[in-house]
């Protein structure tokens, strides 16, 4: 079918995160939040998805990773869709989105890392990121 552009935003909400993972005909298929339970110091997530979406694993996993890593609560809201899409590009997309996960979380930390050498630094972690799947 051809390449398809997917794009990962995030947006610091307070001490909190908002992700949104898009691409072809953009739309909400699934929506996750993320929780850190600091007693457990485990990450879990909720997902709800839209009737006939599969979005959910994308959602889903990427909620608890940025809320294991970040500590803090996520959501994580998916819609990438592409007519007559081959088995072989939504793996493509899945390990795509993984990547652009990865990139936030490798993001996230060198922010949290200079917030630590200066308190008084105060940088917004926004975050564009885009890849052809």
């Amino acid at each position: 079918m051809g390449k398809i552009e997917i794009v990962l935003d995030a947006k610091k909400v307070g001490e909190d995160y908002l992700l949104t993972l898009t691409g072809g005909e953009e739309h909400v298929g699934a929506v996750a939040v993320g929780l850190f339970d600091e007693k457990n110091q485990r990450a879990s997530s909720s997902v709800i998805t839209m009737p006939g979406h599969r979005e959910e694993y994308l959602a889903l996993d990427g909620a608890r990773q940025v809320s294991r890593v970040t500590k803090n609560t996520s959501v994580f809201v998916v819609g990438i869709h592409q007519d007559d899409i081959s088995p072989e590009e939504i793996k493509n997309i899945v390990s795509a989105a993984g990547k652009m996960v990865e990139n936030f979380i490798s993001f996230y930390k060198k922010g949290d890392e200079l917030e630590e050498q200066d308190k008084d630094l105060k940088q917004r972690h926004e975050m564009n990121t885009r890849s052809k799947a």
